[in-house]
């Protein structure tokens, strides 16, 4: 081996170690914010934007009091529409998914004040249901369009965001009454044909 090579190789593997060190040491943050007293943790989140995050959870509704489930980051009250990112363009895809990116346009500060049960908001850092439409994340994600559509009808209904949140919260803290959308016509078809 040449010289260089037994200098880079080096490097390289104390990079990966450093970055190694540095994520877990975020971890090792959550974890701490995670374990605060609620009088500080209160005083914390007042001192920050409404965004409810996997760390700061809201006051638990009646649901999650009784299942004791995580709920997803959220906003908790309407944040500006100049402050959310913008979202995908519906006419990009069809369906039930293109009239969800649509709802998402209509109604952003209620969509954005949704927790999002896919969690994605551990897997990707995503701060609310709103985020999921920012890109194609809402498109391959039947729990996203399916919380949308069905925030939407409540919304038309009358109920209020927190009303909306708290119906939700009570669906989705429960894994076995998640919607799961129905296989359309031609998934019925690929699958006879596969058999």
């Amino acid at each position: 081996m040449n010289k260089k090579a037994l200098i880079i190789i080096p490097a390289i593997i104390a990079v990966v170690i450093g970055a190694a060190l540095a994520m877990r040491g975020g971890r090792e943050e959550t974890r701490t914010v995670q374990t605060q007293p609620a009088a500080r943790q209160a005083a914390a989140t007042q001192a920050q934007p409404p965004v409810v995050s996997s760390h700061q959870q809201p006051a638990a509704t009646h649901s999650q009091a009784t299942t004791g489930a995580r709920v997803p980051a959220h906003f908790t009250s309407p944040p500006s529409k100049a402050s959310l990112r913008p979202t995908l363009e519906p006419e990009q895809f069809t369906g039930p998914t293109r009239e969800a990116y649509r709802v998402v346009k209509e109604i952003p500060q209620t969509i954005a004040q949704l927790p999002c049960y896919c969690y994605c908001d551990e897997g990707f850092g995503h701060k609310s249901l709103h985020s999921c439409f920012e890109d194609d994340h809402g498109a391959h994600c039947a729990v996203c369009v399916n919380e949308v559509l069905m925030a939407y009808q409540m919304e038309k209904s009358g109920m209020t965001p927190a009303q909306i949140r708290d119906r939700i919260i009570s669906q989705y803290s429960r894994p076995e009454d998640i919607p799961y959308p129905e296989p359309d016509k031609q998934d019925k078809k690929k699958a006879k044909m596969l058999h």
